[in-house]
């Protein structure tokens, strides 16, 4: 992400007019990374978001509140102890480098005013939040650091590490930035910069190129010294509403745009690592509990597998009792035979047809009718209770893979936290849950909590989707009124669709029809043609005794074939 020595610079120009004088109230640390200050300043509370997350480090203000831990972590209560109540006398950055001193006036256990410092680093995998006091000399770390080149420990002087590249800031003509380029090997503008001037990023080159129209390989003189004037003329805005941020592909950057907000900057980057963040935890959530599921999935297909050849196996067990009828109606010709491994005899049941019939040499005639009529018996006895397990197995799996539905089409943190409380309840998946948060304490659900499900409007008429088994149990169940009308694909995984009536059950057959492609739309054959969608009154459909979540049974339906 883009946030450059730019981005930083004109954060702090903004934030200034806002926090200075501003006094801490209050200190949180949401995550390991994390730590927000709650500043009251010229009658307003303002949020301040330290982060030095790898993919998402950064500092402005927020407007968007993180749980926060029952117990608060050793650093948040450091910065309790030293930072609450004391004022803001100065932000500042150094250079265009990304890193932010926070200076903080306030009173000691002796009634001294003292200085106290907190240094924001900005640096991706190496950022950090750092307490010192007045002398730089390191009270604590967020992260403590200890390598041959540089230590973040407690009692050791806070060194700012400045990068060895030249500063645009200390430029004094077109001519010194001119140089640069001459004495570069690189070849793109995109390229020569981030690595020749501190602050720049690769995002915020290509997005001023592409507004000035510069060509990034093949540029002029002339180019770069329009190139340098929009440049000195971005910095010379810092603070001021005539600097804003931009999209830039996925990206963002800073750009010559007039904007109306303040804190335009500040809230355009809460609102964009937000929005990321959203996702990424979003992303994460659910492949975390596809990689759950797929566990379950696998364990219930193998076993049906075993099971499925465990009736193959079954499937022979009439010739077993074959072999042993007719040994047993033929023993009269093995009293002085010897021994065999085979015999041929006549099949009664075959119109006295030859069947050949294999023999164990070490066994006795007797001994192997015996062995025979054993195994018909147990595969017969087995067919019974393995074609129970494959309804069972089947059900399973069945269940599993609307399971996976759900979360291939959840659009949201919330859907994803459903599904998580629907398969921690449930059997099938409870192990795997188990096995993969041994360490999480866990939550019983209140059953009486209410599921909030969202009306479509068609024409008039409130519709509800069910994203997931729970929400579909509920709306099918206990949400939908007996003369609403219920729909679902038949046989095919998806959502459970109900039309609110208001006791009117004369509903317009286009109106029936545009509810039955809506069910077609939310199921895994949302891509196919002519699928079936079975649809009837409320009142039709029951839940079996012990069947799965989002698993009906239903009655006195009609078919339409959406095409």
């Amino acid at each position: 992400m883009a946030f450059d020595g730019f981005i930083t610079k004109s954060i702090i120009e903004e934030l200034k007019p806002h926090l200075i004088g501003g006094k801490v109230n209050k200190v949180f640390e949401p995550t390991k990374n994390d730590i927000v200050l709650s500043i009251y300043s010229n009658g307003n509370n303002y949020a301040l978001a330290l982060s030095s997350n790898p993919e998402t480090c950064r500092i402005g203000l927020t407007t968007y509140s993180k749980p926060n831990p029952q117990v608060a972590p050793n650093f948040c209560m450091l910065l309790r102890k030293y930072l609450i109540g004391s004022k803001i006398i100065d932000i500042s950055t150094m250079d265009l480098e990304r890193t932010v001193q926070i200076k903080f006036e306030a009173y000691n256990e002796l009634n001294d005013l003292v200085i106290r410092k907190l240094f924001v680093e900005i640096m991706s995998r190496q950022s950090n939040i750092i307490l010192t006091n007045e002398n730089n000399i390191i009270i604590d770390t967020l992260k403590h650091v200890e390598s041959g080149t540089r230590e973040l420990l407690p009692a050791h002087e806070f060194e700012f590490t400045a990068i060895n590249k030249e500063s645009f800031l200390k430029l004094n003509s077109f001519e010194e930035f001119y140089n640069i380029f001459s004495a570069s090997e690189e070849t793109t503008l995109s390229k020569i910069m981030p690595s020749q001037l501190i602050g720049f990023s690769k995002t915020f080159i290509l997005n001023t190129l592409k507004q000035l129209n510069i060509s990034d390989i093949d540029y002029s003189r002339n180019d770069l010294e329009k190139l340098y004037n929009y440049i000195k003329e971005i910095i010379a805005n810092f603070g001021t509403s005539k600097i804003s941020c931009v999209k830039y592909e996925n990206d963002y950057c800073l750009s010559l745009t007039q904007n109306e907000n303040p804190l335009n900057i500040n809230f355009f980057i809460d609102d964009f690592y937000y929005n990321k963040e959203s996702s990424n935890n979003f992303t994460s959530s659910r492949n975390n509990l596809l990689r759950i599921i797929s566990g379950s999935l696998k364990k219930v297909s193998k076993k049906l597998e075993n099971i499925n050849n465990k009736l193959k196996e079954c499937s022979h067990m009439d010739t077993y009792k074959l072999y042993g009828e007719l040994l047993t109606a033929n023993l009269y010709k093995f009293k002085n035979a010897p021994n065999m491994d085979k015999i041929e005899l006549e099949n009664y049941y075959d119109n006295n047809n030859l069947i050949t019939i294999p023999l164990d040499k070490s066994m006795s005639i007797h001994k192997n009718i015996d062995k025979y009529f054993k195994k018909y018996n147990k595969l017969k006895n087995a067919l019974e209770i393995v074609s129970i397990q494959k309804i069972e197995a089947e059900k399973e799996l069945d269940y599993i893979q609307s399971i996976v539905f759900s979360l291939e089409n959840a659009k949201s943190l919330s859907d994803i936290n459903e599904v998580f409380e629907e398969i921690s309840e449930n059997i099938v998946t409870k192990k795997e849950i188990n096995k993969k948060n041994k360490n999480k304490v866990s939550k019983k659900k209140n059953k009486n909590t209410e599921i909030e499900v969202l009306p479509i409007t068609i024409d008039g008429y409130n519709v509800y989707v069910g994203k997931n088994n729970l929400q579909n149990d509920y709306l099918s169940l206990k949400f939908a009124d007996k003369n609403d009308y219920w729909f679902h694909t038949q046989k095919i995984h998806g959502s459970h669709i109900i039309l609110k009536t208001n006791g009117n059950i004369d509903v317009p057959d286009e109106i029936l029809t545009k509810c039955a492609e809506l069910a077609k739309e939310n199921s895994k054959a949302s891509k196919s043609s002519n699928v079936p969608v079975d649809f009837c009154l409320a009142r039709y459909v029951k839940k079996a005794s012990g069947a799965k979540p989002g698993m009906v049974i239903y009655t006195n339906y009609k078919t339409i074939y959406i095409r």
